[in-house]
């Protein structure tokens, strides 16, 4: 168990998720927190990664950092996007084990699971049928990810576990129209769209000074202005977006996924997804701080017959609820007090159709999200206002 003077290296902590893990550790009284921003840490240089850990020491790691984007960046820099999430992980998880970190966190994604798997998504979905094609390398990646978790408690008794959430929001959300995903990008086209509407030219300025588009800040003319937002579907009173508006989507506030994955760091050991009375009956014992017995464990290479094949312990993070993105739009529409006229452009692709996940098994664990989708849109067009002062 770790106390509230234990050194937890959170990785990523100036991201969407990252951050908010950090301020939740905070809130809980664990102010031992280390972090390091991209400049002062190269996670894919494993000469810096075994010199920092050498320096550091860590009793618990959260690997929240990755390389992202979406589905554009996804297919131009596909090399990027498999070969930089795997040295990353690579680098950090095993210079954990070498180190003696007691407990790792490990961040995936539900992009993991294949294109056309059973609706909602159970764990052990995964490695049934093809992946979607446009996220392979970065779904490939954090398999590995997971995989590699599983592997080190299956053979040298570690306490890693591996979260997948699904679509998340929130603070310190990325609003650039150019590659953010739907929900701010759908917030902030709105919130254009009615300040165009309104004359609003200062408020239009300060938002493209905050958040240039395509290098088109507020100092350009009005026409340019018009010219580069209209090629995002972004007119005076009028939205357009991507798709028929029938795609479903599951959504979880990005200070809900923290609380989830602190949760699951301080309260949930190996020993517990897998079923600990397992362990027990083959003599497999776990140690006080929850990890699996490494004296148990050496040298046995991850096999135990009498226990059958273990795979898929990792834990989906979600709400467990689904909306279409049309009604996203008449939400978000709501929030921002925009009485102008969003349509759909059908001859632009939907995505996946459906993507839920089951979240019976993070349930079964002892935590449940609080914020639910309403208010959760209002609480980020709030923060995205103040991030314009």
């Amino acid at each position: 168990m770790l106390d509230k003077s234990s050194k937890i290296y959170v990785a990523g902590h100036h991201g969407l998720v990252g951050s908010a893990i950090w301020n939740n550790l905070k809130t809980r009284g664990y102010n031992n927190l280390i972090g390091r921003s991209h400049q002062e840490l190269d996670l894919t240089d494993q000469v810096a990664v075994r010199q920092f850990f050498d320096q550091e020491r860590p009793d618990a790691v959260v690997l929240a950092a990755a390389f992202v984007g979406g589905i554009m960046a996804n297919s131009l820099y596909r090399a990027d996007f498999i070969m930089q999430n795997m040295k990353m992980q690579c680098n950090v998880i095993s210079e954990a084990y070498a180190h003696g970190v007691k407990k790792l966190l490990f961040l995936g994604s539900t992009c993991i699971y294949p294109k056309n798997a059973p609706q909602p998504m159970k764990e052990d979905a995964l490695l049934t049928s093809p992946l979607e094609y446009t996220n392979e390398e970065y779904a490939i990646a954090k398999i590995a990810g997971l995989k590699m978790c599983e592997s080190y408690n299956l053979q040298y008794g570690t306490n890693y576990i591996a979260v997948m959430p699904t679509n998340l929001y929130g603070p310190n959300d990325n609003f650039h129209l150019e590659n953010s995903h739907v929900m701010p990008a759908m917030m902030r086209k709105v919130y254009l769209a009615k300040l165009i509407h309104d004359g609003n030219w200062q408020a239009i300025r300060r938002d493209l000074d905050i958040r240039p588009v395509e290098g088109f800040s507020g100092s350009s003319s009005e026409d340019e202005i018009l010219s580069v937002l209209a090629k995002y579907g972004i007119y005076n009173n009028k939205v357009v977006l991507w798709g028929t508006g029938t795609p479903l989507r599951e959504f979880l506030w990005s200070e809900d996924m923290a609380d989830a994955s602190v949760h699951v760091l301080l309260n949930v050991n190996f020993s517990d997804i897998i079923g600990i009375e397992k362990y027990s009956s083959v003599h497999y014992g776990a140690s006080a701080d929850g990890a699996i017995d490494r004296n148990h464990s050496a040298g046995r290479g991850g096999a135990i017959p009498k226990l059958g094949e273990i795979r898929n312990c990792h834990i989906n993070v979600g709400t467990g609820k689904e909306l279409t993105i049309r009604q996203l739009s008449e939400l978000v529409v709501k929030v921002v007090g925009f009485e102008g006229v969003v349509e759909f452009d059908a001859t632009k692709p939907d995505g996946t159709m459906r993507k839920l996940i089951d979240v019976s098994k993070l349930h079964s664990l002892g935590w449940t999200h609080k914020v639910e989708i309403e208010d959760g849109i209002q609480r980020l067009f709030d923060w995205y206002q103040e991030s314009l002062n």
